[in-house]
Formats: structure tokens, C-alpha cells, sequence
């Protein structure tokens, strides 16, 4: 599990995120994963990108989830670079031999309709051409909701403990696709 803050359990309590629920998940139905959780808080696509290698050699996964990209939209950062990391990353798991889900993010509307349609698209189009998984938007039913502000702690970003298991349930379908 390659993410940010938001797989990394920013301002929860240890093992309440959705990682460490899928890890409790996958224990129960895929006992033969062990999950490896390298997310970092405010980490960006170059980040993981540059973690990315090393992490593959000392663990040598047969499974990638990559979860980047929104700090990446929160700073500003051109998309072209957010996208070329995404494609670097997608395929250094692949040639090192391993299935690959990619979770997209989305950003608000302030962002203008351009960009906000762009940056959605970008995991979109990579997923596409590297015949990746993806889940299209891990807080999908948390942040899209009419009372959304009630999913997410006092910053407004990241959710809260109780949204933690529909994190998991955007995950999941698409995850179970991917392994055996």
C-alpha cells in the first residue's frame, strides 16, 4: 500500500483506517496476504515515485495499491507531472511482476471544471493504458454525500473513523478482482 494521509490514518487512532481494515479483511478472506502499509501523510505521485523501487525490492510484492495524487491537486503541481509519475509508478510495479490497483481522487469544484474534470480523468487514463485496476474515487459516498461534512474530521479532508469502512468498500470490489 502505496498512499498519503488519507491511507496512512491521519488523525485516527491506530488500526481504525481503511487499511488496517482491509489488513483485518484480508486475514479473514485471503490469509496468505500480508499487507505492507508505506503510506505517508502529505506525501505527492513524486514521493512515492522516488520510495517506489526501493519498496519493491524489499518486499516484492504481488500486489501495488497506490493511493496518490490528491496532495499532489492540493499544492498546485502541474498535472502533466502528477500523471507521469502515476505512469512511472504503474510501471515499475508491473515490471517488477506485480497486479496493480490504482485509486483515483477527485478535487473540488472551486478548482474550476477544467481541472476538476482533468485531474478525475488522469487515473482514469492511466489506469486505462496500463490495463490497471482502479477504483475512480476512494471517498466516493463520504465526500459526494449531502451531509458530507459530517464524514470528515475538523479539516475537511480527511474522514473520519465511522466513513473508514465505505473507504474500504470502494476498495474492495475492485481489489478482489485482482487477486487470486
Amino acid at each position: 500500500m502505496l498512499g498519503d494521509s488519507l491511507s496512512a490514518e491521519y488523525g485516527l487512532k491506530r488500526g481504525t483506517g481503511w487499511v488496517a481494515l482491509l489488513e483485518q479483511r484480508l486475514a479473514t478472506q485471503k490469509p496468505a496476504f500480508k499487507l505492507v502499509n508505506a503510506s505517508i501523510s502529505g506525501d505527492t505521485t513524486s514521493g512515492g515515485r522516488s520510495r517506489l523501487p526501493a519498496l519493491l525490492a524489499q518486499h516484492r510484492p504481488t500486489h501495488v495499491i497506490i493511493e496518490l495524487g490528491g496532495n499532489d491537486a492540493l499544492r498546485g503541481l502541474p498535472l502533466a507531472m502528477t500523471r507521469d509519475n502515476l505512469e512511472q509508478m504503474v510501471q515499475a510495479v508491473q515490471a517488477a511482476g506485480a497486479r496493480l490497483l490504482l485509486i483515483g481522487m477527485q478535487v473540488p469544484p472551486n478548482y474550476g471544471a477544467d481541472y476538476t474534470r482533468a485531474f478525475s480523468d488522469t487515473f482514469v487514463t492511466v489506469a486505462k493504458s496500463h490495463k490497471a485496476a482502479l477504483v475512480p474515487f476512494l471517498l466516493h459516498g463520504v465526500a459526494d454525500r449531502a451531509d458530507a461534512e459530517q464524514w470528515f474530521q475538523a479539516d475537511r479532508i480527511h474522514p473520519r473513523e465511522e466513513a473508514q469502512a465505505l473507504l474500504l468498500d470502494n476498495v474492495w470490489p475492485e481489489l478482489k478482482k485482482i487477486l487470486p
